[in-house]
């Protein structure tokens, strides 16, 4: 139970990812799964899509909850070139995708997005990260995807675990954005949203 003091939590993502990186904070939230069209729009923009969609994964989770509750939610983009790179799904998709990426720069838009209804609280900001991917082979190609099997990532390589040796460098303003939520400016929003993670957490785990 959380305290009448504070708005409930909630992280509008099925993400594990997003999950294990929001239960850093050590806070208690709910999950809810966002009911939302990713398709992107004609001639949209990776950044401007990332940003969008974060927003309405946000709110088509508080359109579900009628009693004060602070909506997280996010959307990651990866941008090759200006052209957008989902989530592979496939080993065959994930193979085109880091075949098109080697050697290149590819730039990670993470949004997030935190939205309290009763406030009428709403903002968005976004963390990108500019990935400097290395010269692997073919052969690094089928390795990695056999061991790890990253087919839900965007750019089909997970930084945080054996993808890190595809890569030549990371460059970004924030270490938890190109894992998925980026932990600074979501502190920062549900803070100015009214929910103090710091008071929070006290509260919850007091000092002896």
């Amino acid at each position: 139970m959380t305290s009448t003091a504070f708005p409930r939590l909630i992280l509008g993502s099925t993400s594990r990812y997003r999950l294990e990186l929001l239960h850093r904070l050590g806070l208690p939230f709910d999950v809810q799964a966002p009911e939302v069209d990713e398709r992107p729009l004609t001639g949209e923009a990776p950044g401007g899509m990332a940003m969008r969609l974060a927003l309405a994964k946000a709110q088509a989770v508080a359109n579900l909850n009628q009693d004060d509750v602070v909506v997280i939610g996010s959307d990651q983009v990866a941008d090759l070139a200006g052209q957008p790179l989902g989530k592979p799904g496939t080993h065959d998709q994930a193979v085109k995708q880091l075949t098109a990426m080697r050697g290149k720069a590819v730039l990670f838009h993470t949004a997030v997005a935190v939205v309290r209804p009763r406030t009428l609280f709403s903002q968005t900001q976004m963390s990108t990260t500019r990935v400097q991917m290395g010269h692997y082979s073919d052969q690094d190609i089928e390795t990695y995807l056999r061991c790890e099997q990253p087919y839900d990532c965007a750019g089909s390589a997970k930084s945080e675990g054996l993808g890190i040796v595809l890569l030549d460098r990371i460059e970004s303003d924030d270490p938890t954005a190109l894992i998925g939520l980026p932990l600074i400016p979501t502190t920062q929003m549900i803070r100015q949203a009214g929910l103090d993670p710091l008071a929070w957490r006290a509260l919850h785990h007091p000092t002896p």
